[in-house]
């Protein structure tokens, strides 16, 4: 069973549904954090609604929704907004009458993955981190004129929408800057984290995954998927890791 939600975040109103189990009784639950858009919202797109409805087979009450500036969501684009909005997603997650709020966890893609990291050090509601393809920082955007040519990006597929946006620039950079996840992954202990990467990544490179890993602390595990790419919620073996490490984990 399923169901739209809607929830707002520094008065913006996100857009989700929520995937529930076929159990009774509250449910563990697993909020999916997409990744930064690379073409223009589709509504035809199931891919990310299948893996909330794989996830949901498994037995957890799954919250996919769209971080601000993406699909059926309000606002633009903005990393730092993205945490706030993951964590008015997990405060939703912890009333819902239907879900387990002691058994809440993450399953971040990319962009997704490093707000997941980000809140997940500083939101003790959440057990649990799947990092999937995260970037250990964001400093390859503050190469020569790659910032430049990223909004322009933005702009064209429709996730910065307002042309005054940003509106304090110097400002909106710097949330890259305080949301780079090696900067916060050790805090997320001691609450397990499974870091997946692939090793023919073409948009984060394997590296970053190896930067993540040292800098967190335990209990932590780095899985490389031989031939990986950034996609990985296509990658079964990647996806059954993450179902293999999630069931393990809300188990206590």
């Amino acid at each position: 069973m399923e169901h739209p939600v809607n929830f707002t975040s520094d008065g913006l109103r996100l857009a989700g549904r929520l995937h529930l189990p076929s159990t009774t009784g509250p449910a563990p639950a697993l909020c999916i954090c997409h990744g930064i858009p690379a073409v223009p919202f589709n509504p035809a797109d199931e891919g990310y609604a299948v893996l909330a409805r794989r996830f949901a087979a498994e037995g957890f009450a799954v919250l996919l929704f769209n971080f601000r500036g993406a699909g059926l969501s309000e606002g633009n684009f903005d990393i730092a907004g993205w945490g706030r909005d993951l964590d008015r997603a997990v405060d939703y997650l912890s009333h819902e009458p239907l879900v387990d709020p002691s058994r809440i966890f993450l399953l971040g893609f990319s962009g997704g993955a490093a707000a997941a990291i980000r809140v997940a050090a500083r939101n003790r509601s959440v057990r649990g981190v799947v990092s999937c393809a995260s970037p250990a920082t964001f400093d390859d955007l503050f190469n020569g004129p790659a910032m430049e040519g990223a909004i322009a990006h933005w702009r064209e597929i429709g996730i910065i929408r307002d042309p005054s946006f940003p509106r304090d620039r110097a400002e909106w950079e710097h949330g890259f800057r305080d949301a780079e996840p090696v900067s916060h992954v050790a805090r997320v202990a001691p609450r397990p984290l499974l870091i997946l990467h692939g090793d023919a990544d073409e948009v984060v490179p394997v590296a970053h995954a190896g930067r993540l890993f040292e800098a967190a602390g335990e209990p932590r595990e780095l899985v490389i998927i031989p031939g990986g790419r950034h996609r990985l919620r296509v990658d079964e073996r990647a996806m059954d890791l993450a179902a293999a490490r999630l069931k393990l984990w809300r188990a206590g």
